[in-house]
């Protein structure tokens, strides 16, 4: 009777754990932009200038300059990933409009924005009558490649040291310049106005009044971004409207929810009492598997709702090979604990075999795959390792002690009838 309790208490409070922290755990899960609606572009990066080289780091700062573009443009969570050796791929999900004709208009004004490439200027206000900056100095690509670096003072103060690729062309605009001011601007917003202190002959210069280690390490790398401009070329779009997102999520909720009641129905009904502790290890595995994407930050698509999908498809399969086995061997006439131990040690070999194959595969897909096939294979190799502990150790805990507490020890409790026992 006590393993009776124990039993019913394990399942009133996974269940009771479950429905306190399911409204909080979808809520918080995010959606991708194919489920809520935005766009996805993939770009091809070029050099400006000719004979020039799409290096790892340009890609990369060039990358960063479409995100920080992205959050200026007031979108939600913008995800930029680059992509083999010279592309990028951006994902938006666009939430600017209630209806998708305004959410078009939202992602062409995107589209139109991230095609430019960061222009870094160096402005002075020589020539300008209303005293602003508006005559351009220097430009990004006077600097060398990653050359902005912190260094620091005798006082400790952080300060940004750069080198340019023409030493008489600084040396010019900081002799015209001295004791006054070059003002730093990114994408026409300025960054910076240090003031020339002496002519620069050595072709580099230091940028001193920054108050703190972070705001000179920002300045650096905006120069160094600056310093990287490489041309954008739109090799790919998709862009999903909001009612074609909505749609989409909820036909895979739909399909989702009817498979897996169709799912847990043909378990009962074929397998009995391992069938209802599988019922019951299954939606704990898609609880849990919900929390490891809630921790994880990650951003659920409908790749990764079908990866969801399969993986509960091989708890399934891990599930029936343990109730099989043990069938096998009750039909040799062994008694209902024998049975247990000798199915469940028999079945483990085979089903950590398979999951171990398919997490090669899925690790193969998301090492060599990019964007959606990423996504696929990220959810499949969490949804292996969570099944692996709640389908395969759970269910033989559970199992073990409804067998020890005598009151589930017929051979029909497990679907196998009188007549298939052979005598020993």
């Amino acid at each position: 009777m006590k393993r009776i309790v124990a039993f019913v208490l394990i399942v009133l409070v996974s269940f009771g754990i479950m429905g306190a922290l399911t409204p909080g755990l979808l809520n918080g899960t995010k959606l991708g932009l194919d489920l809520k609606g935005g766009v996805e572009i993939l770009y091809e990066a070029h050099p400006l200038t000719e004979g020039g080289v799409v290096t790892k780091e340009a890609l990369k700062q060039t990358a960063l300059s479409l995100e920080k573009r992205a959050n200026k443009s007031n979108v939600a969570e913008p995800e930029v990933t680059t992509e083999g050796k010279n592309r990028i791929r951006l994902k938006i999900a666009v939430s600017t409009g209630s209806t998708d004709k305004e959410r078009d208009e939202a992602v062409e004004k995107i589209r139109d924005l991230m095609k430019r490439p960061a222009e870094l200027q160096f402005r002075s206000a020589e020539g300008c009558a209303d005293g602003s900056y508006c005559t351009v100095e220097m430009i990004g690509s006077d600097f060398k490649e990653g050359a902005a670096k912190i260094e620091y003072n005798n006082l400790s103060q952080p300060m940004v040291r750069i080198v340019v690729n023409d030493k008489k062309k600084l040396a010019d605009v900081s002799t015209k310049l001295v004791n006054k001011n070059l003002a730093i601007y990114l994408d026409d917003t300025m960054i910076s106005d240090p003031v020339v202190q002496a002519a620069l002959t050595d072709g580099t210069a230091v940028i001193t009044g920054q108050d703190s280690l972070d705001e000179a390490q920002n300045l650096a790398d905006i120069i160094n971004l600056g310093a990287l401009p490489l041309k954008l070329t739109e090799k790919y779009t998709q862009s999903v409207g909001a009612t074609l997102g909505k749609q989409s999520l909820n036909d895979t909720l739909f399909a989702g929810v009817l498979a897996s009641a169709l799912i847990l129905l043909f378990m009962l009904v074929l397998y009995r009492i391992p069938g209802l502790v599988a019922s019951i290890c299954l939606l704990v595995f898609v609880w849990v598997l919900l929390g490891v994407f809630y921790l994880m930050g990650a951003t659920l698509t409908l790749p990764g709702i079908a990866a969801f999908v399969l993986g509960i498809g091989i708890a399934v399969d891990s599930n029936i090979i343990t109730a099989e086995r043990i069938k096998d061997e009750l039909r040799t006439g062994k008694t209902i604990a024998s049975s247990l131990r000798a199915g469940a040690k028999n079945s483990f070999r085979t089903i950590i075999d398979a999951h171990i194959t398919t997490l090669i595969a899925a690790s193969v897909l998301y090492f060599m795959g990019h964007g959606i096939v990423k996504s696929f294979a990220v959810v499949l190799i969490a949804s292996i390792l969570v099944n692996i502990l709640t389908n395969v150790f759970l269910p033989r805990y559970l199992l073990t002690l409804l067998v020890k507490s005598g009151r589930f020890n017929k051979p029909s409790h497990y679907n196998v009838r009188e007549g298939e026992i052979d005598a020993l």
